[in-house]
């Protein structure tokens, strides 16, 4: 008995109304990135694994797809290694490429490789999937598009100004109004390790507080002791743990927290100058506030960091977040290279858009109107009225076979088509068509030009 098939966890097929609705997504944000400045590029599905590893900090590197070596890939393994199960170590030996993790470390090796081709500071959008050995579960999956926007060769924090005027611009395109958009400055990170006497202990502490709002305060906590924190250490971050108040009342409680540490200060000096310049600017329909937790626990983060959570009341993770990189390029040898950037999470998007009803009904594939087969003659001389419909850029079709009516009318309720259109003899003769609206019942005998305009 044949397998059943199945596609593997944490991927999915879409059906043609969903590929439909992600389109419908696609083309906002293009339209937005466009009129923003940045310029489309790709860069391949796979790149070379020493692009990739370390990039992204431990928990990162675990969560990317390695690709086999091609042929025998396990000739170059000495017997002693694969005895020892060293897996860390074969890795390496067996798989040279792996699936992208992300768009913004290929970006970084895009401009390194092409440097002399661009003009500087170059805004870039790139819209592709990336790959993450993660747990899959709702909003969380293996394979995900992601939607990104990045300027490099800019010191300019009015470029982080302008991207949290680019998220709150295409989220009211969306009708998505009234999405978070949280911020915080890696340097005051850094600052907070200083003050609290953690900085060799700076990654863990920082991806211990990302998980805030997943595991909570005591979870938090636990992590820290466990990656080797103090419990004095701790104690003086608590005040973190219920950081209430306006952006203004944060960064001056900020500003005293961090008063003996230079590069603290400096990163409240940034985050106050941002959240000023959107104070005088104004935002649509997206709310702004800055959030002491928020870390991204991304290694190449040196600045301005974001996240975006959906509106109040819906249960979804992120849907959007990015930061300021200073030193990516320089991994690949291209030093004194600055860079800010966000992404747009979509499947995540495409499912808070369900979930609260925002998608146009004019968002789908289906045909405007089917036309009905009676048979060879009726079907060559709709065809003829069917290709000048096409010409007018509206959606029609002709059911292929002369099977019964009532089948064929069957046909175009599942696909959810409005119209159908009949042509009998006595309608060839009078060079006419019946359209009918398979919703409302109503029915009437048209021209040409009048079908025209009755399905525009």
């Amino acid at each position: 008995m044949a397998t059943k098939p199945s596609i593997p966890k944490g991927t999915r097929d879409f059906s043609s109304t969903e590929v439909a609705k992600r389109n419908y997504i696609f083309s906002i944000i293009k339209s937005n990135f466009d009129q923003f400045g940045f310029q489309p590029i790709e860069t391949p599905s796979f790149e070379n694994s020493d692009t990739l590893m370390g990039k992204y900090g431990e928990e990162g590197d675990r969560l990317i797809f390695k690709i086999l070596n091609s042929g025998e890939y396990l000739e170059k393994v000495s017997d002693e290694d694969l005895t020892a199960k060293n897996s860390r170590k074969i890795t390496t030996q067996i798989s040279e490429k792996a699936l992208r993790y992300d768009l913004t470390v290929p970006f970084a090796r895009y401009v390194v490789q092409h440097q002399n081709e661009l003009e500087f500071p170059f805004k870039r959008y790139q819209i592709q999937p990336v790959w993450r050995a993660d747990r899959p579960q709702k909003g969380r999956f293996r394979e995900f598009f992601q939607c990104d926007a990045d300027v490099v060769g800019s010191n300019s924090l009015w470029q982080e100004v302008e991207f949290v005027q680019l998220y709150d611009t295409i989220f009211t395109a969306l009708g998505l109004k009234g999405v978070h958009i949280k911020i915080n400055n890696r340097k005051i990170l850094s600052g907070i390790a200083e003050v609290i006497g953690a900085s060799d202990k700076l990654i863990d502490f920082t991806v211990a507080l990302d998980k805030l709002d997943k595991i909570g305060e005591d979870g938090v906590k636990k992590e820290m002791l466990e990656k080797g924190i103090s419990e004095i250490a701790i104690e003086k971050v608590q005040p973190l743990f219920n950081f209430t108040g306006t952006i203004p009342e944060k960064i001056e409680k900020l500003a005293t927290l961090l008063v003996s540490s230079n590069e603290g200060l400096k990163g409240v000096e940034e985050l106050k100058f941002i959240c000023n310049a959107i104070n005088e600017l104004g935002l649509q329909s997206a709310n702004l506030d800055v959030d002491v937790t928020l870390a991204r626990g991304l290694n190449y983060y040196t600045g301005a960091i974001y996240e975006v959570g959906a509106p109040t009341g819906v249960a979804m993770g992120s849907i959007g977040g990015g930061g300021r990189y200073d030193d990516l390029t320089g991994i690949f040898g291209l030093k004194n290279m600055s860079g800010v950037g966000i992404s747009f999470g979509l499947d995540r998007i495409y499912l808070v858009l369900e979930e609260l009803g925002l998608f146009p009904e004019t968002v789908t594939t289906t045909s405007k109107a089917l036309f009905i087969n009676f048979g060879e003659a009726e079907t060559l001389f709709s065809l003829k009225a069917i290709s000048q419909l096409r010409q007018n850029n509206i959606k029609v079709e002709m059911y292929p076979d002369a099977a019964k009516m009532a089948k064929q009318f069957q046909f175009a309720e599942k696909k959810g088509i409005q119209f159908a259109v009949l042509v009998g003899e006595e309608e060839m003769k009078q060079n006419q068509y019946k359209i009918k609206d398979l919703i409302s019942g109503a029915q009437e005998t048209v021209s040409l030009d009048q079908l025209l305009e009755k399905l525009k």
